[in-house]
Formats: structure tokens, C-alpha cells, sequence
């Protein structure tokens, strides 16, 4: 479930960049001020447990960060096919996982066409050899998306990208599974969904 990210601001703090793919994930951040994202690290895809956004939350955590962008790989068309809808279920997860863990970090999913083909440039640019690109280009390509979305940010005085909401958790109702509605969870509880 997705929103428009809200125009009034956007927040100000360290804040993540997130490129995701079906192997590797990259990992970007940038200053409290929001200057400058840079390259943080490679995770290992881990599509059964999902270890791999266990990571991701805790370095959310860690570095206190306000808000994570996940970038949503649109055709030049802009058209979003299976790698947009990965990317989109990624930040489903990657926003419910923060939820549980208590966490009011914002998801946003921001455009990140051609990401990872300038990230191979730069990289070739600044004289690494085309086979040591896979350590590192995924974690330079999420500091693309983050420059790109805090860059935007400045520009417009806005938020930008569209909000991400976790999934309402499930319940248990005449043997069938179905979501909870909002007015069935606690209002004290840690895995309401987020309400924007």
C-alpha cells in the first residue's frame, strides 16, 4: 500500500538509500544536513529470511536515521514491470520490519531509472576494473537514488517519492485469514499500521 508523500516538508536528518536487486541490496547514506550520500555497504539478498532488511533496520537504528529510500526501477517509459514490483514488496517489508521494531522511520520509493548503468560509469570513470564493479555497485548505486531523492527534497522544499505502508497484520476470522482492520489494533500497539 503506497501514498503520495506529504508536501507540507520532508525531514531533515541522516537518511538511507536502498537499491534493491534479486542477489545483492546496496546500502547508501547521507549527512544530517543531507548533502552529499555516500556508498555504505553490500548486503546479501536473503529473500527466505530476510536477513538482509534485519540489517537495514538495525543500521536505521543505529545511525538514527528519519527516513530510507528505496528506488523503484521504472522502464524508460515509465512503466513498472517485475523488478518495480520486487522493489515495491521490498519496501513493504523493509517499512513492516521498522514497525516492529518501533522504529517511525518513513519508506519512500523514489524513481531510480538508470541507476546501476551510471553507478558501472563512474566506477569504469574512476578506474576500477569492470570486475571488481560487483563488490561495490550496488552500494553506489543507492547513493545515486539517495542523492537524487535528497537533491529533489531541496529543490522543491518537499517530500518526494510515495510513502510506503506496511501491511496491515493479519487476523484470524472464521478460519480464514484476513487483514486487520485499522480500527480492530490497539492504538498502543507497535504493529498498527502507519497512518499518514
Amino acid at each position: 500500500m503506497e501514498a503520495i508523500a506529504s508536501n507540507d516538508d520532508y525531514p531533515r536528518g541522516t537518511k538511507l538509500g536502498v537499491d534493491v536487486g534479486t542477489v545483492r541490496v546496496g546500502v547508501a547514506i547521507c549527512d544530517p544536513d543531507g548533502i552529499l550520500a555516500t556508498p555504505f555497504k553490500t548486503v546479501s539478498r536473503d529473500a527466505k529470511k530476510n536477513s538482509d532488511i534485519g540489517v537495514i533496520v538495525r543500521q536505521a537504528a543505529e545511525l538514527g536515521a528519519v527516513q530510507i529510500f528505496v528506488g523503484l526501477p521504472r522502464t524508460m517509459k515509465g512503466e513498472e514491470h517485475a523488478s518495480a514490483v520486487m522493489a515495491s514488496d521490498y519496501a513493504e517489508l523493509l517499512a513492516a520490519h521498522l514497525q516492529r521494531r518501533g522504529l517511525d522511520v518513513p519508506v519512500n520509493l523514489v524513481d531510480e531509472r538508470l541507476s546501476t548503468v551510471t553507478a558501472h560509469r563512474n566506477l569504469h570513470e574512476a578506474g576500477m576494473s569492470s570486475k571488481d564493479h560487483r563488490k561495490v555497485v550496488d552500494q553506489v548505486a543507492a547513493a545515486g537514488i539517495l542523492q537524487h531523492a535528497i537533491d529533489m527534497q531541496k529543490a522543491r522544499g518537499a517530500d518526494v517519492g510515495r510513502r510506503v505502508q506496511a501491511p496491515l497484520p493479519l487476523q484470524h476470522v472464521d478460519g480464514a485469514t484476513a487483514p486487520l482492520q485499522s480500527s480492530d489494533i490497539d492504538p498502543h500497539s507497535r504493529t498498527r499500521g502507519r497512518q499518514s
